[in-house]
């Protein structure tokens, strides 16, 4: 490697965004990924996406939220949903209740090609018109063109 690319190379990982594809031990500048700009306002916005997917009823709109290799442990079920097949499962069924949800309280952590939403949040359930109040994650993960969840954890709040 020459003294050029070596420096790039070290440049790259000291800023946190070198990524080496499958079978190369050498980032650099050719096999580097950028970091997009992400602030909080645009990590925050991520959820609103999610929600007003969650308005349209349609669980394939939902599901398109969630990176290919995704996993949900969604608030309503004890199976982990890691295929789009199972995401889409659940929403149809979570739907049926036309959920919205509202951010009580949140916190957000931004890395490179990583964000973390972690927070709590309250659904009001539209057919009955039901609160529950849960805790929750995300995790995102940038595919190089947006920001897809990468893992969505929900569960109730264990206290009254």
């Amino acid at each position: 490697m020459s003294r050029i690319a070596l420096s790039a190379a070290i440049a790259f990982a000291i800023s946190g965004c070198a990524t080496t594809p499958t079978g190369s031990d050498t980032p650099g500048p050719q096999n580097a990924q950028a970091c997009p700009a992400a602030s909080e306002p645009d990590i925050a916005s991520l959820f609103d996406r999610w929600n007003n997917s969650l308005k349209t009823g349609n669980p394939r709109e939902v599901a398109a939220n969630y990176a290919d290799k995704s996993v949900l442990l969604a608030t309503l079920s004890n199976k982990p949903r890691v295929t789009r097949e199972e995401k889409i499962d659940y929403f149809e069924h979570f739907l049926e209740n036309k959920p919205s949800g509202k951010i009580n309280w949140r916190t957000i952590k931004i890395d490179c090609t990583t964000a973390i939403d972690i927070g709590l949040y309250t659904f009001t359930l539209g057919k009955t018109g039901q609160e529950v109040k849960a805790r929750y994650t995300f995790t995102y993960k940038w595919d190089g063109k947006q920001w897809l969840i990468s893992t969505h954890h929900s569960s109730m709040m264990p206290e009254k």
